[in-house]
């Protein structure tokens, strides 16, 4: 376990492990208690919040040998536990529809959904981004999924879900997952950094969170890059984490904030080139403001909008936020998302980075 990065290292082996899903973990858990399994399910939702975790927890306990009556937790310790565990049974197959999209690699598996399983009580397939599967991949799906064998379910995963054909979807039983809050995302690392017994500053898993996006795969990837950089160092700062990771506190952030708000374009522009000159990535800088400026936008909407749980933010940084949207208009946060947005588009095209954003700030700051 030692060489495998850590969101496969703590991927949840349990129900009872997953977090920020539990609507989900609920009706699947109720299904297996009452032996109401369906044929087939599709998991749609943004990257990183679990499903195909879910997925294959769930092909686990169906297919658990030691499951007894009214129980839905797999054992963790039969063969068909331990085969699915390290990635070696021959009735679970997983594709990924990203590159395997032709009709010709659907047809092979429906081919080998005719045969019963090997081991197992039923044979399961997992299909990964189903949404980048060919018309005629699909519609061979499809015919499959009308009439399939009694032994075989599908667990489809999706991001994008308006995109698969509609007869697809009634077909199967559709759950939404949601995008992870920072405080779920936190207790996760919290878990993760107390395992491998390194320390962080207060605020820097929260640092680390925010900048995820609502996704635990990011959140855990960053964590990885700051455990190898502390190398078994007891204690990572959070000064240590902007530094390797590039990204930028939510302070700094509010700075920048400011200057806009006091139509200051010298200033602003100076903090941009100094933080830039301090390593700090502009695509990360630019996201995290975005992100930053639809909170103020959504405050200025309904004042009850944010708080500190489901903010991410600390007691200081949301109550200078509520500060400054006071002083702005809904049409000037819409106008500056806008331009931002614009900017962040047109950054990896420029010639200088950071020209993009500075005509933002010009843009910004002469208007009336």
């Amino acid at each position: 376990m030692t060489n495998l990065v850590l969101y496969r290292k703590y991927r949840p082996q349990r129900f009872e492990e997953v977090i920020g899903q539990e609507h989900v973990v609920q009706t699947l858990t109720n299904s297996i208690k009452g032996n109401n399994i369906g044929h087939a399910y599709l998991f749609s939702g943004p990257k990183g919040s679990g499903k195909t975790t879910i997925a294959r927890l769930f092909a686990k306990a169906i297919n658990c040998q030691n499951k007894k009556e009214g129980q839905f937790e797999p054992c963790d310790k039969c063969g068909s536990c331990l085969e699915i565990m390290g990635s070696k049974s021959m009735d679970l197959i997983e594709i990924d529809a990203a590159s395997h999209t032709g009709v010709d690699d659907i047809r092979e598996l429906i081919e080998g959904i005719k045969f019963s399983p090997v081991k197992s009580k039923y044979k399961i397939f997992i299909i990964d981004e189903c949404h980048q599967l060919s018309k005629s991949a699909s519609n061979a799906l499809l015919k499959t999924l009308e009439e399939p064998p009694a032994h075989a379910i599908f667990l489809l995963a999706t991001t994008e879900s308006h995109k698969m054909l509609a007869t697809i979807l009634s077909r199967c039983q559709k759950f939404d997952f949601k995008r992870l809050q920072v405080p779920e995302i936190i207790k996760k690392l919290e878990f993760i950094s107390k395992k491998e017994n390194v320390k962080f500053d207060d605020s820097a898993l929260s640092l680390i969170a925010l900048n995820a996006r609502g996704s635990f795969r990011d959140a855990e990837s960053l964590l990885d890059q700051c455990l190898s950089f502390a190398d078994g160092g007891s204690l990572i700062k959070t000064e240590d984490i902007k530094e390797l990771l590039g990204i930028v506190e939510v302070s700094e952030i509010s700075k920048f904030v400011d200057f806009l708000v006091a139509k200051n374009a010298k200033d602003a522009i100076l903090f941009l080139n100094s933080i830039i000159d301090n390593g700090v990535d502009l695509q990360e800088f630019t996201k995290t403001l975005v992100f930053y400026l639809r909170q103020q936008l959504l405050l200025k909407i309904n004042p009850n909008f944010l708080n500190l749980q489901n903010s991410g933010l600390a007691n200081s940084d949301l109550e200078k936020m509520k500060q400054q949207t006071e002083s702005l208009t809904q049409k000037d946060l819409q106008n500056m998302l806008e331009l931002f947005i614009d900017a962040e588009n047109k950054i990896k095209y420029s010639a200088v980075a950071q020209l993009p954003l500075e005509l933002a700030i010009i843009n910004i700051t002469n208007q009336e």
